[in-house]
């Protein structure tokens, strides 16, 4: 057998997944039910998973679209355990500043890769298992959580991996950061090491993985960055009676009264635009003093003043 070229940090544009080394196939089904809504989605992915931050625009556009029709369960991947890996052209952390500009331009969202040459990540284990001390507190602000540490690795080039930036994101996100800290210890561990238990039993792979059910037995899995319709049409087959709830385009600054932070490709995914309409959009917004901008080297993020 030759040796497995995957590695999980060059994540390929073609598929849109970071792929693990195949570890083997899956051992047994995994009930999956949602508890409220008609549809559940596993969603496996990565803080440090750039493709899945590539997927940000889809999965923010579903969820104003269909959220009223499907839970989505974090799980997270353990995408960078250390840096033993040594395939697929990358062997030190300095290698994965080229690529990540890469994934950016392609995917027309804001990272700058220079992280992996000024304070990079020995792990993405410490990010994956605040997350999980998070989701203890509330799976609401979990999210919100994953998305400022995304902004802090992916444009503000801080190591997530580190203690300090953890808590400063969780702060932002309202969260307890005494109590996460705690549970960061102990239960978050546990949680994290159930969620790559879950991985290795439903065969995944790679991410983002977006694992669809109706909780009749029914599954459909999108692998990778996939184009909008292609989460659309995995809801839709599994609930057609699912009504697309109308996004209100009139005011070109309510979707900031939702998002926080918006990068002109989730702006344009959202709005049914043009990635170049949306930057005159949201830069008119900008210069006339209604948002503010981040700008790094690959694009910008704007947010509300």
């Amino acid at each position: 057998m030759n040796e497995n070229p995957t590695n999980p940090l060059l994540c390929d544009p073609e598929t849109g997944m970071c792929e693990m080394p195949v570890s083997g196939k899956a051992s047994e089904t995994v009930s999956i039910k949602a508890e409220n809504k008609p549809v559940k989605i596993i969603y496996y992915t990565d803080p440090i998973c750039s493709s899945c931050w590539g997927i940000e625009p889809q999965l923010r556009k579903l969820k104003l679209e269909y959220g009223d029709y499907f839970e989505i369960d974090y799980r997270m991947g353990g995408l960078l355990p250390d840096w033993s890996y040594n395939s697929g052209g990358i062997s030190k952390p300095s290698d994965v500043a080229h690529h990540w500009d890469e994934a950016s331009l392609y995917y027309e969202m804001p990272i700058d890769g220079d992280v992996w040459l000024e304070d990079p990540l020995d792990s993405s284990y410490p990010s994956c298992i605040a997350m999980k001390a998070a989701q203890i507190q509330s799976k609401e602000k979990a999210v919100y959580f994953m998305r400022i540490l995304r902004e802090k690795l992916y444009l503000d080039k801080k190591n997530i991996a580190k203690w300090e930036n953890i808590a400063e994101a969780a702060k932002t996100a309202g969260l307890d950061v005494e109590k996460l800290k705690t549970d960061y210890e102990i239960d978050g561990v546990k949680l994290f090491r159930n969620d790559l238990n879950m991985a290795k039993n439903l065969g995944v792979r790679g991410f983002p993985t977006l694992f669809f059910s109706d909780g009749n037995s029914n599954q459909l899995t999108v692998y990778g960055s996939k184009s909008y319709v292609n989460y659309e049409n995995a809801l839709l087959a599994l609930y057609p009676d699912a009504k697309k709830k109308n996004i209100a385009k009139e005011n070109p600054l309510s979707l900031f009264e939702i998002f926080p932070t918006l990068a002109p490709k989730e702006y344009a995914v959202i709005l049914d635009k043009s990635v170049s309409d949306a930057k005159i959009i949201l830069e008119k917004l900008y210069q006339m003093g209604e948002l503010d901008k981040k700008t790094i080297k690959n694009g910008s993020l704007y947010s509300k003043k």
